[in-house]
């Protein structure tokens, strides 16, 4: 063999891959980019849904007295996606939370198409999306929550 020709590799004599093996990128992609998701959820949720809301801003609360939910509504919404903001970021409590926040933007999507004739209805259903793939991943901390549960109940 020359020195400018290259040696053939066949596929038997590449080592498989092992547990030593490090993780591939898209390993380490698959874990952090649902975090990720989480993350900048909660974040949305905590201070552009539930802060202005919580603190009755303007915009807020002139949507909910049109609605005609008032100042009381409008804490009650703002106090439910504060709780599933921070449910998101807790591990036992990520499913639930993202259960409970999709069911949240069920009923701001009938809100858009019953009150507000359309306008803006997409926003919920865009919101959902990632919120059902979070629920459904994180399915498994269901059963440790139910265990926490009925251990203190």
């Amino acid at each position: 063999m020359s020195e400018h020709t290259a040696p053939v590799v066949s596929a038997a004599s590449v080592p498989a891959a092992s547990a030593s093996v490090p993780v591939s990128a898209r390993g380490r992609w698959a874990g952090i980019a649902p975090r990720t998701v989480q993350v900048a959820l909660a974040l949305f949720f905590a201070f552009a849904s539930a802060l202005p809301k919580l603190i009755a801003h303007a915009s807020a609360a002139e949507t909910f007295d049109d609605m005609g939910w008032g100042s009381a509504g409008m804490y009650a919404i703002g106090v439910l996606e504060l709780a599933g903001a921070i449910g998101l970021l807790v591990p036992v409590l990520q499913s639930a939370a993202a259960t409970g926040l999709s069911a949240l933007m069920v009923g701001a999507f009938v809100v858009q198409i019953v009150v507000f004739d359309g306008q803006y209805a997409v926003t919920p259903l865009l919101l959902m999306v990632p919120l059902v793939l979070i629920a459904r991943a994180r399915r498994e901390h269901n059963a440790d929550l139910l265990r926490l549960v009925r251990r203190r109940g």
